[in-house]
């Protein structure tokens, strides 16, 4: 865990030392603050001479020992001490606060990159909200650990051991009690420490959960509203948030028995001090300045001391953080880029599978030994039945997956060996839902190529049949949609979404159901607006409704993880296969019927 937060901090050494420096001076001022007090109660109130180093100190200031100069030199030094401790303090929390803000950045940037890289497998294996979840809430806690609190413990130690040396040299036997009875609370406190760890582990998974629920709730509002489920949706929040309630009262519990017991160890170290100096200033052995400066450095003394001792919590705290933190950075499922990788090119848009295995479990394949070739152009229609495998032929490549044997390339090269940003910006994915984000028309287009001109936008709108709705819109190009595009039509966005790739202008297009949910008017739309877009490009096609591939160069059947057929519609039909049988399924018909 140090290692990690060390890491963190490396760049913002110079801040962090301006930060220790800010905190050692606020410490010799906390050093000094009880002196102008001793001052004030043995050289002023009572008549003792002063030390003879404190004299010369302030002899230059003094006129003929008078004590209300002394008094107010001594007000005065107070006032300086006071002031250099709020100015140290003042800087110390500007800096701890922006080096805290850019370790911050730094980190969540850092992961961010590291979920973009990460494999689709990962995300469905590991839920939103708890990702979301340490992406806030835990980066803020190692926020405040690593810029504040690592300085923290280095400077406690430095005023423990400061404090003792002088404590000592005010009165050695009294502090002999304070240094008998710290270990004692020290140990006391460690016992503690797994306690605090698995408690506020139990905390943060369970402040996930309720992350997880809320983010499914509010995505699926619609489906819940239509189905009536809104007290299930409710009472899922309320199992959750009671079990966060419940694993936080136990951490509670456990914490709040350090700071009671820390409290009464000073207060009965406290109360024998008093008891002796006061025996000690009877007998004229202890001024009431030095037993006024002792128990001042005492409650100074313990404040490290508890501080180091409650720090348990806090290092509890970040050591989930980074663990969970830890969690996502070391997953090792991002798809790797060979040193020596390529960028594509001008592709043409050739593609081969080479006995292509490939499972999202090992032990369970979902692709067994898929070979075939397509020519740069084609049309290639894919079928087959629910879970066959189709969408995970075509996710193999744009690279959402590395295939598990085999070898698929482009143009006669292994994807794997070209650049992965490189290989994705020649390829353009038309899914069955088209994603839309909140934000205007104009930069949902424009998603698909951000340096593509306002004209380029428009133009792209039009050949998918998009500009005659945007048109209409209060704003046009500029309209705001909603979340996920839920003010829009399916028909809508998926032309759109039309408009998106024909802006990114790739050779190579992947079409995944685009037509299955829309009604038949939006299926004319957004098949011209498809006829437009496969014009010269390299067309794979999942298709549900047959009558879209009809026309397609080659259609493959997909059927327990293999190639099992594959030819034009009209071979495929006479074969009387299954590609037949779907086809018969559909339009109730048979096959001779079909190529009549």
């Amino acid at each position: 865990m140090l290692r990690f937060i060390a890491g963190l901090v490396r760049p913002y050494r110079g801040t962090l030392l301006i930060i220790l420096l800010a905190m050692m001076v606020e410490t010799l001022m906390s050093l000094a603050a009880p002196w102008p007090l001793k001052i004030i109660l043995d050289n002023v109130v009572s008549d003792r001479h002063m030390a003879p180093w404190l004299h010369r100190f302030l002899s230059p200031l003094l006129e003929h020992g008078n004590r209300l100069h002394i008094a107010l030199v001594a007000a005065c030094l107070y006032v300086l001490i006071s002031t250099l401790g709020a100015l140290a303090s003042y800087i110390d929390n500007y800096f701890t606060e922006s080096a805290g803000q850019w370790v911050a950045h730094d980190l969540r940037m850092r992961m961010y990159n590291h979920l973009q890289r990460l494999s689709l497998g990962y995300y469905n294996t590991h839920q939103t909200g708890p990702i979301i979840s340490t992406l806030t809430t835990d980066i803020q806690t190692i926020q405040g650990f690593a810029s504040s609190s690592t300085l923290d413990i280095l400077v406690d130690m430095l005023t423990i051991l400061s404090m003792l040396v002088l404590m000592f040299w005010l009165n050695w036997d009294f502090t002999l009690i304070a240094v008998a009875v710290t270990p004692f609370l020290l140990l006391f406190v460690s016992r503690f420490k797994k306690a605090v760890k698995t408690a506020t582990h139990e905390v943060r998974k369970e402040q996930s959960e309720i992350m997880a629920v809320v983010q499914q709730g509010l995505e699926s509002m619609q489906v819940v509203k239509a189905f009536g489920q809104e007290a299930t949706e409710e009472n899922l929040l309320k199992t959750v948030s009671q079990a966060t309630v419940s694993a936080a009262l136990k951490a509670r519990s456990v914490k709040a028995l350090l700071s009671p017991v820390v409290t009464i160890v000073v207060a009965i170290c406290t109360a024998i001090v008093l008891w002796r100096g006061a025996a000690l200033i009877l007998t004229g052995a202890m001024t009431v300045g030095s037993l006024t400066v002792y128990l001042a450095y005492l409650s100074r003394f313990f404040k490290p001391v508890k501080d180091l001792a409650t720090t348990t919590n806090a290092i509890a705290q970040v050591t989930v953080g980074v663990e969970r933190v830890r969690g996502i950075l070391d997953t090792d499922t991002i798809l790797p880029e060979k040193p020596d990788a390529v960028e594509p090119g001008n592709i043409r848009g050739e593609i081969e599978f080479r006995n292509v295995a490939f499972g999202y479990d090992p032990s369970t394949p979902i692709l067994k030994d898929v070979s075939f070739h397509i020519k740069p152009g084609e049309f290639v229609g894919i079928v087959g039945a629910t879970g066959g495998g189709k969408s995970t032929l075509v996710s193999l490549i744009p690279r959402f997956y590395d295939v598990s044997s085999g070898s698929v390339l482009i143009d006669g090269v292994d994807v794997r060996d070209y650049k992965l940003k490189g290989l994705r910006d020649h390829i353009g994915y038309v899914l069955q839902d088209t994603v839309l984000f909140h934000g205007t028309i104009y930069e949902n287009i424009a998603f698909g190529n951000p340096h593509a001109t306002r004209e380029e936008v428009m133009e792209a709108a039009k050949l998918a049949n998009a500009d005659e709705f945007i048109a209409r819109m209060p704003k046009g190009y500029d309209t705001m949609v909603g979340e996920r595009g839920s003010t829009l039509s399916g028909g809508q966005r998926q032309r759109i979404g039309i408009a998106r790739v024909m802006v990114r202008n790739s050779p190579i297009l992947l079409l995944d159901e685009p037509t299955a949910a829309l009604d038949s008017e939006s299926e004319k739309l957004v098949v011209e607006a498809l006829e437009a877009l496969m014009k010269g490009r390299t067309v794979f096609a999942i298709a549900h409704r047959l009558t879209t591939i009809r026309d397609a160069t080659e259609i493959l059947v997909i059927a327990n993880g293999v190639v099992a057929e594959d030819g034009s519609h009209e071979e495929l039909l006479k074969r009387n296969g299954i590609y037949a049988d779907l086809y018969r399924t559909q339009f109730d018909t048979t096959p001779d019927q079909a190529v009549s």
